[in-house]
């Protein structure tokens, strides 16, 4: 089954050098990953991209892709997580994400559509900042790091939060997507 996206041709990840299907999607994805290495000041180890997350909704379960996870001194400190359209409607899920791709509560995720950006605390739901300068530069998320306790997730909260990312990004979402595996 071939995807619901035109493909451009081939492009060059920056952050592994793997070569990927070019389309309008990835284009943002790359210039979210560029962003952060040459204006925010990550290193390309520190951003894991296309990261698998494996949800589930009861029985039902699928892999979804966190699209940046950035990692400094072994913990994660923010997810990022592009789709096309509203960021409104990205806000509970990327947070629900923050809370189980890891043992521990992420403190900072990030929405986008490309076009603009919200930066929220993902330890209480708030907006700490909209646009690409409000994603914070490498030396300012530690400090945001270093203040936050990383709590663990309970197993509760985590199945809720699965429930939650299932909801929004599996259930309702166009068959030929190809960044979504149910299982």
């Amino acid at each position: 089954m071939t995807g619901h996206h035109l493909i451009l041709g081939e492009i060059t990840d920056i952050l592994t050098g793997e070569i990927l299907e070019d389309t309008h999607d990835e284009r943002y994805r790359q210039k979210l990953a560029r962003l952060l290495i040459h204006n925010k000041g990550y290193t390309a180890s520190e951003v894991i991209p296309r990261n698998e997350l494996i949800v589930r909704a009861g029985e039902k379960q699928a892999v979804i892709r966190v699209d940046l996870i950035v990692n400094l001194s072994e913990k994660i400190g923010m997810i990022i997580r592009y789709g096309p359209g509203s960021l409104v409607t990205r806000h509970r899920p990327a947070l629900a994400m923050s809370r189980l791709v890891s043992s521990y509560r992420v403190p900072v995720a990030v929405v986008t559509n490309g076009e603009d950006v919200d930066v929220l605390n993902a330890l209480s739901g708030k907006l700490m900042g909209t646009g690409f300068d409000a994603i914070p530069h490498r030396a300012r998320l530690k400090d945001i790091m270093a203040e936050s306790d990383f709590s663990p997730v309970s197993k509760k909260q985590a199945e809720m939060e699965s429930r939650i990312v299932y909801c929004y990004e599996i259930d309702g979402s166009c068959p030929c997507d190809t960044t979504i595996c149910t299982l």
